[in-house]
């Protein structure tokens, strides 16, 4: 079968201001109208347009921050956050301290499937004042809204990847934003490049807790995890053991890791899964701060 035509992404070059009032690097604008749905903040851009080949420039309404305050217990794969008062007042408070450290760096999360990456990114942007992306959403807006896992099918997984790409280095161009990767971003040195304009953290989550995740939720919307016979848990924990093979030297090598473990054990806590998106929240700006300090003192000594 003939391979199809890959979509093309577009942005604008010219500069606008953003919702808090800050300019771009002049590659996203967005506009002042915000409207609630469903206890989240959405952001509507008449002016950055995903371009297919194929189809005219459609209008994105792209989700920047999210209210967390009546949303019912669940896991970080569903999305929907319980927190504690205080955990919220922690956050709050190491997202003041943090935030001026970063002089508008993005952030780029990494990790696994299913580490949570998109509901801990809502959390973080939401305290920073810095708009979302998650990556693989936005590669389903250049193919037409066609899901991963079709993208996967229809085309190929180094389609996927090539626009994968492409959006990142888009992103890597502006400033202000909390970016949650795919799973496999980590594989292409090319990606790297782009992420390290901001700063990379890796959310490094028990391979088991992750196939419980995964296999709670079911595996349709992961390509890479079709195939293998079996239960749900155990066909996610074999194919998960098998990618972070190849991926787990790729994740050490961003700016600053988050153990869940490590975070788990700091508060007493036996399970990895017992802990809050926004413990883990907490922790990233912990970690992110301990790097800004060690990547300011090296900058001393090299300079002195």
């Amino acid at each position: 079968m003939e391979a199809a035509t890959a979509p093309t992404l577009q942005f604008p070059a010219w500069i606008g201001q953003e919702k808090i009032g800050r300019k771009t690097n002049g590659f996203l604008r967005f506009s002042h109208k915000c409207r609630e749905e469903k206890g989240i903040r959405m952001l509507k851009s008449r002016d950055l347009q995903w371009r297919s080949a194929s189809a005219r420039p459609r209008i994105l309404v792209l989700e920047v921050s999210a209210s967390y305050k009546n949303s019912p217990a669940s896991e970080l794969e569903s999305g929907k956050v319980s927190t504690s008062f205080d955990e919220a007042l922690i956050l709050k408070k190491k997202a003041q301290e943090v935030g001026p450290q970063l002089d508008g760096r993005c952030i780029y999360l990494v990790g696994m499937m299913g580490s949570g990456k998109t509901t801990v990114g809502k959390i973080l942007a939401e305290e920073l004042g810095y708009s979302f992306f998650d990556s693989d959403k936005l590669v389903e807006e250049v193919v037409g809204g066609t899901s991963v896992a079709q993208i996967f099918k229809q085309y190929s997984e180094s389609f996927f990847r090539d626009n994968e790409s492409e959006v990142l280095q888009k992103l890597s161009l502006t400033r202000q934003l909390v970016v949650a990767t795919g799973g496999g971003a980590v594989i292409r040195p090319i990606n790297w490049k782009y992420m390290k304009q901001g700063i990379t953290v890796w959310l490094d989550v028990p391979l088991e807790a992750l196939a419980r995740r995964i296999a709670a939720v079911g595996t349709d919307s992961r390509p890479l995890l079709h195939g293998e016979p079996g239960d749900a848990y155990s066909k996610a924990l074999l194919q998960l053991s098998t990618l972070f093979k190849e991926r787990g030297e790729a994740y050490a090598y961003a700016d600053a890791r988050v153990s869940l473990p490590h975070i788990a054990a700091k508060l007493g806590l036996n399970d990895a899964c017992d802990l809050t998106p926004n413990a883990i929240a907490i922790e990233v700006l912990v970690q992110i701060e301990n790097f800004v300090k060690r990547d300011d003192d090296t900058s001393v000594a090299r300079n002195s």
